[in-house]
């Protein structure tokens, strides 16, 4: 079933391909969300190259070799592949800062390879690299995905193959049936604890994602036809069909995919694969499949479904691009339209000049006929100069990549030296606090540094990750010391441990941490990531853990931020969440530092940005800062309540960061922030002198 050479091929479902890519290409475009057509596709991916593999296995006497058919798929996949990669590099210098450099050149290794999906799914999970702007080959991951499954079905099918067909015989059917009915099982179940542990990391993952091709495999190769009255049939297309065009505005696929709701995209693309799964029907014919599966086997929809993948490529970087080079945050219609125009051109050049002519003839994988070249041979002079071509331009990206990280790795290598900066030549926050005079030298961090300019707190595996809720506890400043600042939160709180260091060992006391990536001390029973306010159950967990650890260890004082960004209207906020972090302190007689959160550098749209990349594409420290009032209310909102909290004892570090009107991106020869949000270690240093005045004035522990 679905191969030419049987003699019968749905063409309904080449054409349920193309429209489940532009569903996606359209609603990444205008609506900036998930249409579910990746999941439409990754079923039709499992429904064609799994169902015929299984097929193969099923079918005695035939051989099953892997090496024709990993030749067949890096013939089908990776030529478009490595030609939007290569466009995409191109574009990455001309466009992009130098700062985003790196991450390309992260990306395009790991789509080369096939493991883009875990690349992203790290970055996922690596609060600092969560402002990062969002990358022109994010959506390869699905390609990823397929890849990983095409590699490892074909070994499952092979190994399985072998010891059913000597062990079961005829019942080798129900061995494969049963082994991928439990995978698929597990797969799910996997699908769903993960997506409520961590749905961002789970978004990405392969064994996450796996049901979906499996179900298409399953299908494709135990439900080769139906005998259902037409009404049912057409009842079910016409169903699923509306369910999937309508998937993308009804489920907010981002938050909700891979878990349960994925059911709905994958569900409807099986309905319409069953609805038509008549072995004597004829797609092209009327009457004897349903209407829709007609409609979608029309020539417009064929075409459509013949370029997919290379539409697939090409959407997302030109968007990506686009909007890099006009600074927004989205299109607008007709911005829109010429994105979705000028990626139809280039798919459809991908396609008939550099896919058709470089697939495998007879590929039950191809949805368009091979190009054949009017010669005896099948390899001739012309696809041999195509392959060896997009083969070198494969092998010049992957070096230029390994290239350009090696250069960024030598060039941070000189970042010891900036805990040794001269504070006369590099003052940072000392410059506006002592209104100090120095001289104009080049910047430091230099923007290329600025991403590893970050706590030691951070190298040393101080700080619990996502997933961990598991307090960990480091000591720094005087470790002898017998006065102790137990410092806790998120990594708001954390940046602050390169001043608090450099003051617990000229002033005796040790700071002990207690730290969370993106999660602040609050009571609130769902708490928000600090950054893109995805919900953290993990956090609340980890917070009744670190309280009762605190309340317990019952250190000399708690450091910890008092205040967030508002996210609707400009200034700061002290959240509700933290009145009942503040209550169980004072309740247990110990004193609260609350420093007031460092200003976020956001756009006028809200969108965090990084000043270094703004730097490196031509700013200067003004124009890639932000106005203070925008980020900073006129009053610091801890004070309203220490008539409540006696304990509380305020900090307020922003005249160390901001002008009177504005926070620019260097001060003093030095950036300020290594991201959108965190302070660089550099410019910390030169603020432990105001910080430990202000922690003087509360403590008294050393004289003035």
């Amino acid at each position: 079933m679905g191969t030419r050479d049987s003699g019968f091929y749905r063409h309904d479902l080449d054409g349920l391909r193309g429209v489940a890519i532009a569903l996606v290409a359209v609603f990444h475009v205008w609506f900036g969300r998930v249409s579910g057509g990746v999941d439409v596709f990754l079923v039709l991916s499992g429904f064609f190259f799994g169902g015929r593999l299984l097929r193969a296995a099923l079918t005695p006497g035939v051989a099953l070799r892997p090496v024709p058919e990993i030749t067949r798929l890096i013939r089908r996949l990776l030529p478009a592949l490595v030609v939007v990669l290569a466009a995409s590099a191109v574009l990455t210098i001309l466009i992009q800062p130098q700062t985003r450099w790196e991450a390309f050149a992260d990306q395009s290794l790991a789509s080369l390879g096939y493991f883009q999906n875990w690349e992203l799914a790290n970055t996922a999970a690596d609060y600092l690299r969560a402002g990062e702007s969002v990358s022109p080959l994010q959506h390869i991951w699905s390609m990823s995905v397929q890849g990983q499954f095409y590699i490892a079905f074909l070994a499952l099918i092979i190994g399985s193959a072998l010891l059913f067909r000597r062990m079961l015989g005829r019942r080798a059917r129900t061995g494969f049936v049963v082994l991928l009915s439990v995978l698929t099982i597990a797969s799910f179940v996997y699908a769903i604890i993960e997506h409520d542990a961590d749905q961002a990391t789970a978004y990405y993952s392969s064994f996450a994602r796996a049901w979906e091709l499996l179900l298409g495999a399953l299908v494709g190769a135990i439900v080769p036809s139906l005998r259902c009255p037409m009404w049912l049939r057409t009842t079910a297309a016409v169903v699923a069909l509306a369910a999937i065009l309508s998937c993308g505005a009804l489920i907010d696929g981002v938050r909700e995919f891979p878990g349960p709701w994925a059911l709905v995209p994958v569900g409807a693309a099986l309905l319409l694969v069953l609805s038509a799964a008549n072995r004597h029907a004829d797609p092209h014919t009327r009457g004897r499949i349903p209407a829709p599966n007609r409609l979608l086997a029309t020539r417009p929809f064929v075409a459509l479904g013949a370029m997919a993948y290379s539409l697939y490529l090409w959407h997302w970087p030109l968007l990506i691009f686009y909007l890099a080079q006009t600074g927004s945050s989205r299109v607008n219609f007709a911005e829109g339209a010429a994105v979705l125009a000028v990626s139809g051109v280039l798919a459809w050049l991908t396609t008939r000049y550099v896919e058709d002519p470089l697939r495998t003839r007879g590929s039950a994988a191809a949805t368009v006929p091979v190009v054949r070249w009017p010669l005896r041979s099948r390899w001739r002079r012309p696809t041999i100069v195509l392959g060896s071509t997009v083969a070198l331009v494969g092998v010049a990206l992957t070096a230029t990549s390994f290239t350009w990280r090696e250069h960024v790795t030598a060039l941070r290598a000189n970042g010891d030296e900036l805990a040794t900066l001269s504070p006369h030549e590099y003052p940072g926050a000392r410059a506006l606090i002592n209104h100090m005079r120095f001289p104009k030298l080049p910047m430091r961090p230099t923007v290329l540094e600025a991403k590893n300019d970050i706590p030691e707190s951070t190298k040393d595996g101080c700080i619990s990750d996502f997933d961990n809720i598991d307090v960990i506890n480091c000591t720094y400043g005087d470790k002898a010391a017998t006065r102790t600042i137990a410092l806790a939160g998120g990594s708001h709180a954390e940046h602050w441990i390169t001043a608090l260091d450099l003051l617990g060992q000229r002033h005796h006391f040790k700071i002990v941490t207690y730290l969370k990536m993106g999660c602040p001390l609050t009571t609130e029973e769902v708490p928000l990531v600090m950054g893109d306010n995805r919900p953290y159950p993990k956090c609340h967990e980890w917070n009744q853990r670190v309280m009762s650890k605190i309340i317990a260890d019952r250190p000399d004082y708690v450091f910890t931020t008092s205040t967030r960004p508002w996210n609707i209207k400009p200034g700061d906020v002290m959240p509700s969440g933290y009145l009942g972090v503040w209550q169980q302190f004072s309740d247990n007689h110990i004193p609260v530092l609350a420093m007031r959160d460092t200003p976020w550098m956001v756009r006028d749209d809200g969108e965090p940005f990084f000043p270094s990349d703004c730097l490196a594409d031509g700013g200067d420290a003004k124009s890639c800062g932000i106005e203070r009032s925008k980020v900073l209310s006129d009053h610091n909102p801890t004070l309203d309540y220490v008539a409540q909290f006696p304990l509380l004892k305020p900090l307020d570090m922003s005249d160390a960061v901001c002008r009177k009107d504005y926070c620019r991106a260097a001060e003093g020869n030095v950036l300020i922030y290594h991201d959108a949000h965190h302070i660089s270690a550099t410019y910390m240093r030169s603020m432990a002198g105001e910080l430990g005045r202000q922690i003087r004035a509360v403590t008294r522990w050393w004289p003035a």
